[in-house]
């Protein structure tokens, strides 16, 4: 803590520093992890973000009659259900164009490729979220996916340096993540490998200081950008060893084995609300799409292959079947949180769960009108909104993140594209 002040003081004047969760993070430090933390019970706001990759049939998903009298459609089935607990949008997207190679804005309304010349980059909100209310939890969020898939890796989740988030590639290593812990010896190998990263830490600290005094603006600004990643790695390395030798919850049931993405789906939907249950993280992403094989639900067909269907009226109904699929476990995740206990209330009731796409239509390469599905967190549900497609009322799927961030007791007006916070 006294190299961190001696740091403040002595580049503070050069440098725009963001928020340290690891300072914050001291605040509640000693306290028996998962007892005393703000969590389950207490009141504590999550949020779990779902994307897919390759949208879905939109004329089978939208209603035709807004508001609570909206009609069941084809893929609305699997949640009918569920229609108290969500609201279905439609005319939200980011106002970006490049199909498949765009989708990776769906939580950031920023392409990658824009990021640089932004102070938050290409942040995702989920990422966004983390930041502020992360060090309160062992994991400050958990981003699951896949690797493989037509765009190189799970491109749900980007940090404000533009760095994408590795995810978590199977339920077996999500369950070893929340509830086995590291053995005496991995633990002693963990504390020898993050003070070696200190120490290099400290050095590149020590030499930023000395250069800030010597470099012009222009400079300057580059060492600030620099920087900004250095302190998410200290902040990730702080986090650690607070957490090192706190225990995990105690296992519900065995570890489970990695089968396909088909088949893994309803396990990775349960670890993550055990993770919210047990307070290991309040912010989750899940990518769906990168290796979703349709011939696992009996569909001949490669999905992208499927997914520029040419109208052709098989093609579409293998989608509509893999959609239904995906959209029907959705539905799961939602009854499962609704019965779980969350103090006086259900889990359900202090998550907000977004589910829906980057994509609005993959057989034309569109990114406008995207699916969105809004569940939980407290709001008032029930019905179906379609905002104006005018490009002089166009309402960005970020207001609604500002929306979300501030329910989550995140103080902000802007986020990503936003002209506002949704009404």
């Amino acid at each position: 803590m006294n190299r961190r002040t001696f740091i403040l003081r002595s580049i503070g004047a050069t440098l725009a520093l963001p928020k340290l969760p690891s300072l914050m993070a001291a605040a509640v430090e000693g306290n028996p992890a998962l007892q005393t933390v703000k969590g389950a019970g207490a009141g504590a706001r999550r949020f779990v973000a779902i994307g897919n990759l390759l949208g879905f049939q939109t004329k089978q998903l939208f209603p035709k009659t807004v508001g609570v009298e909206y009609e069941k459609t084809t893929l609305l089935e699997p949640l009918w259900e569920n229609r108290n607990q969500m609201t279905v949008y439609r005319g939200l997207d980011h106002g970006v164009k490049g199909g498949h190679f765009a989708v990776h804005s769906f939580l950031s309304g920023v392409l990658n490729s824009e990021a640089q010349n932004r102070p938050e980059g290409n942040v995702t909100i989920d990422q966004y979220l983390a930041e502020e209310v992360g060090y309160q939890t062992r994991f400050p969020s958990l981003t699951v996916g896949s690797e493989g898939g037509i765009h190189g890796g799970c491109q749900i989740a980007w940090t404000k340096s533009g760095v994408r988030v590795p995810p978590i590639t199977g339920p077996a290593e999500l369950f070893e993540r929340l509830f086995v812990s590291d053995s005496p010896e991995r633990r002693a190998r963990r504390a020898e490998e993050q003070q070696v990263q200190g120490s290099i830490l400290d050095s590149v600290m020590e030499q930023a200081n000395r250069i800030s005094r010597q470099v012009n603006k222009e400079d300057k600004d580059k060492l600030d950008e620099y920087l900004t990643s250095v302190r998410d790695v200290e902040k990730r390395l702080e986090l650690r060893k607070r957490w090192a030798s706190q225990p995990k919850p105690p296992a519900p049931f065995e570890k489970p084995a990695n089968h396909n993405a088909v088949e893994d789906l309803p396990m990775l939907y349960e670890l993550i609300a055990m993770a919210l249950q047990t307070d290991s993280t309040r912010i989750a992403t899940l990518e769906i799409g990168g290796d979703f094989m349709p011939q696992n639900l009996g569909i001949k067909k490669d999905y992208h292959a499927l997914s520029h269907h040419g109208n052709d009226p098989e093609s579409i109904a293998s989608l509509i079947t893999l959609e239904q699929y995906q959209i029907m476990h959705f539905g799961k995740f939602l009854t499962r949180l609704s019965g779980m206990n969350d103090g006086d209330r259900m889990l359900l009731d202090s998550t907000t769960v977004l589910f829906g796409s980057g994509m609005g239509d993959a057989n034309s390469h569109k990114n406008s009108d995207l699916p969105i599905f809004l569940a939980g967190g407290g709001y008032k549900h029930g019905q179906f909104r379609e905002v104006s497609k005018e490009s002089s009322r166009k309402v960005p799927l970020c207001n609604l993140y500002v929306d979300i961030a501030q329910k989550m007791g995140v103080e902000i007006d802007h986020f990503g594209n936003s002209s506002g916070c949704f009404a």
